[in-house]
């Protein structure tokens, strides 16, 4: 039977937090500490570790988080989730993005559909069309290629399938996959779409929009602005638009797009990368078969989510640690900090993911808990981020956990050596630096010069980056978020705390204001 509780019911994070904390700069300091990187340390999907040496933990601290793993039930959770319960209980809905990268458990049907083909047929239709303008079979009115394709979406509809496409992009320049330009109109602000559509040749592109509902105001606004400028152009919208869109919204069956594909209520728009969200415009960008490489390496992750033993299951223990950081430890924020331009804009997505999902101070029965949930998230790119913020994450009040990301291999293969070094080796050796400073700090007789260290990090490390390890990069942060949502008994899976701005945004368009925001809304001339 399972088991919803609170995480301040539950007996082994009593017992958790009795166990002996680590002094990580001692730990970590000589031979002990070239012991623990050896040691703790797990293998992910596709090459991929998951290092977590220099966290504050030692084997009493897993062997405790162990027994909160099992008294909460994660395995048997997420095998709840990915067999089609109905796990997002504010919305009532069964959570399924893992169903588009692969069967993991039963059947899911809903309405006489099994969600796997379901999911398999809108890949199949977006790899058909991608593959027709490829080729030239769909062009525009004057018979010539689409070069630019134009995502126009925001939040899940953005974040997600921007990263993955900033990810891949050179990967796919290098490997002669690349296919067209990707751009993305998201904000509201007209400055986004007009910047977009001046950096174009809007009669050579292809614009996504990207709608569940198909009334997303913000969307619906910069599709009326991309639609102007076709027409201002002399071009007709309807062969230059594609949409993905959910079957039943107005979007659907409209004559004013080339296709629809589809997606459901089973998958939120912060998980919805592997679904036709990211599929339509990573298909078009990279082709059909870099989007099935990308689900590969996701699905393996998700596999090695599944199993039951912490110590072999990175996203799980990822997660675990992260929760005595915050529920024992105290910790209030988590930096992601990718060594990898390619990953610029993947700390942002994973900052929707995880406090889009666990930023929630009720549990899974609209009561109130009472103890910490998701922390705050942030991050930057290494080494640009040394120049920046690190200087609090160093020497701060507050400590802050950290998740490097690095890789031994760039993406292009082009490289030169300055000072005996090339660039590479030098982004590998801060990485590697940057570990062992946090944790072990320096001691000086000048205080301003001094570094308590004792601050903890983990690192995912990895050959290369490419379309199968952005994939398990992917999955291990989904999984790892989904598992700390179990552990604190919140529902991961609905986001009502964006509702109400949006309520009050649609009272000051319709001019039905008073009190405050009547007067906010005159001092912005609205």
């Amino acid at each position: 039977m399972m088991n919803w509780n609170n995480l301040d019911t539950i007996n082994s994070y009593q017992e958790l937090s009795k166990v002996a904390r680590v002094n990580l700069a001692e730990v970590m300091a000589g031979e002990s500490g070239a012991e623990r990187v050896k040691k703790y340390s797990v293998p992910m999907g596709e090459g991929l570790v998951y290092n977590y040496a220099a966290k504050q933990v030692d084997d009493n601290v897993l062997a405790a988080l162990a027994k909160l793993v099992e008294e909460t039930q994660l395995a048997e959770k997420f095998e709840a989730l990915y067999n089609g319960e109905v796990i997002n209980t504010g919305e009532k809905r069964r959570v399924l993005h893992h169903l588009t990268r692969g069967q993991l458990g039963t059947a899911v049907v809903e309405d006489g559909v099994d969600k796997r083909v379901f999911y398999e047929e809108q890949q199949k239709r977006i790899a058909e069309l991608a593959e027709k303008v490829h080729s030239g079979e769909i062009t525009n009115a004057a018979g010539e290629k689409f070069t630019t394709v134009v995502q126009i979406g925001i939040g899940g509809s953005d974040l997600g399938p921007r990263a993955m496409y900033l990810a891949l992009e050179n990967w796919a320049k290098v490997n002669n996959t690349f296919k067209m330009e990707a751009k993305f109109i998201s904000n509201v602000d007209p400055d986004d779409a007009s910047a977009v559509l001046n950096s174009i040749d809007v009669e050579h592109s292809l614009f996504i929009l990207v709608s569940k509902s198909g009334t997303t105001l913000e969307t619906l606004t910069n599709e009326s602005f991309v639609k102007d400028a076709l027409k201002n152009a002399g071009l007709d919208s309807s062969r230059h638009m594609i949409a993905v869109t959910s079957e039943t919204s107005p979007l659907a069956k409209s004559d004013d797009y080339l296709a629809a594909f589809f997606m459901d209520d089973y998958i939120g728009g912060r998980y919805s990368s592997t679904s036709a969200v990211g599929g339509a415009v990573l298909s078009l960008a990279f082709g059909p078969e870099v989007f099935a490489q990308f689900l590969e390496g996701a699905a393996s992750e998700d596999k090695l989510a599944r199993n039951k033993e912490l110590l072999a299951n990175p996203a799980m223990l990822d997660a675990m640690i992260g929760v005595y950081e915050r529920n024992v430890l105290g910790y209030e924020s988590t930096a992601i900090l990718p060594y990898s331009q390619a990953l610029s804009r993947f700390p942002a997505h994973l900052q929707q993911l995880d406090m889009e999902s666990n930023g929630k101070s009720v549990n899974r029965f609209g009561e109130p808990v009472n103890y910490q949930t998701g922390p705050v998230i942030f991050g930057e790119p290494g080494t640009n981020g040394q120049h920046s913020f690190y200087q609090l994450l160093h020497q701060g009040t507050d400590i802050v956990p950290l998740q490097f990301v690095g890789f031994r291999e760039n993406q292009t293969g082009r490289d030169v050596v300055i000072q005996d070094s090339t660039s590479q080796q030098k982004l590998c050796a801060n990485v590697a630096a940057q570990i062992v400073a946090f944790a072990c700090g320096k001691s000086d007789e000048d205080r301003n010069k001094n570094f308590e260290g004792g601050r903890p990090s983990s690192i995912i490390i990895g050959d290369g980056l490419n379309p199968k390890t952005l994939g398990v990069l992917l999955a291990h942060f989904e999984n790892k978020v989904m598992f700390q949502g179990f552990v604190w008994n919140i529902n991961s899976f609905d986001q009502e705390g964006v509702q109400l701005g949006k309520i009050l945004a649609k009272r000051v368009l319709a001019h039905e204001t008073d009190g405050a925001l009547k007067e906010y809304s005159d001092l912005l001339n609205i």
